[in-house]
């Protein structure tokens, strides 16, 4: 499998975790630990400030340190890409400038939030930012978090002016994933990722340029491999290892739905797992999310050791 129009980003890009202290810190020896298990892990680039960063959580100074550290400990070995989190336009453009200053080389984007915006307005806000930024720009589709779904027609014009380098889509729209896949597939250097991460086979079966899964957190390396066996064309390999992803993926139902956010559960099901593999020293998470308890952790350890991940205890 060749991706035709020359995609300037493919592969694995994984949402980068922000661990924390007991107290609330920024754990930053465990965010360089973090690093070092995505990078030698074979990912293309690192997502920073995304949804499984919490980002929403985190104050300025907060997300400056997260960037700041994450940039020295990859040291320019992958791609840094940062989310440019921010409500309105010219917000973002503020945002992107700080994030730009601390090492980013391509910004993430939603549609506006919390302002009531139309299709027009949502085109203008990418155009606007992109004119006022000298930098690759990929616009996230993220309904759940902006409760927009960003316009298909929007994100083709958008893709063919160049006005955008690509789309990271957690949408949950098979059918919208598919037609921009076919409508831009020609774009020289377009790249659409998947943000879901147990559906990776059949994205890149459609065109897909790779995945940005929070599970790959917890095991880069598997999602390499499977990148690896679709561009080979190996999809039954492929499928194999997204079966085996797909079991992974069930540490984020073990979490007490009674105790713990639908957010705190997955996010916290990805700290948890990296205790228990040794990558970060606690799976404290950003106020005022639950932290898991040790009969949660029990669960997912069970599921990784399943899954390969952990030696039998």
């Amino acid at each position: 499998m060749a991706f035709a129009n020359n995609p300037k980003y493919t592969g694995v890009i994984p949402p980068v975790v922000t661990p924390r202290t007991a107290q609330g810190a920024i754990d930053v020896p465990g965010l360089r630990s973090v690093v070092e298990h995505l990078v030698t892990g074979g990912v293309t680039g690192l997502f920073v400030l995304g949804s499984s960063g919490e980002v929403p959580y985190m104050t300025n100074a907060e997300r400056e340190l997260a960037v700041s550290t994450i940039a020295a400990a990859n040291n320019g070995r992958v791609p840094l890409i940062v989310g440019a989190n921010e409500q309105t336009t010219q917000r973002v453009i503020e945002e992107g400038r700080r994030m730009i200053e601390l090492g980013a080389q391509a910004l993430v984007v939603t549609t506006p939030y919390y302002a009531l915006s139309n299709a027009a307005e949502i085109e203008a806000h990418f155009r606007i930012i992109h004119a006022a930024l000298d930098i690759d720009i990929f616009a996230y589709d993220v309904p759940v978090r902006t409760h927009v779904k960003l316009p298909l027609d929007v994100a083709i014009r958008l893709a063919k002016d160049g006005v955008i380098a690509g789309v990271k889509d957690s949408s949950g729209d098979d059918v919208s994933f598919r037609q921009l896949l076919l409508a831009t597939k020609d774009i020289e250097g377009f790249s659409v990722f998947t943000g879901h991460e147990v559906v990776v086979d059949g994205a890149m079966l459609g065109g897909a340029h790779g995945v940005v899964p929070g599970l790959g957190n917890v095991d880069p390396a598997g999602y390499r491999r499977l990148f690896d066996a679709a561009v080979a064309g190996d999809w039954a390999q492929a499928a194999k290892e997204q079966d085996r992803l797909a079991r992974v993926f069930d540490i984020v139902y073990t979490p007490d739905s009674s105790r713990v956010s639908g957010g705190a559960a997955g996010l916290g099901a990805f700290k948890t797992a990296l205790v228990e593999m040794g990558i970060i020293a606690g799976n404290t998470m950003s106020a005022p999310m639950a932290d898991l308890n040790a009969s949660e952790a029990a669960a997912i350890r069970e599921i990784l050791a399943e899954t390969g991940l952990l030696g039998a205890k």
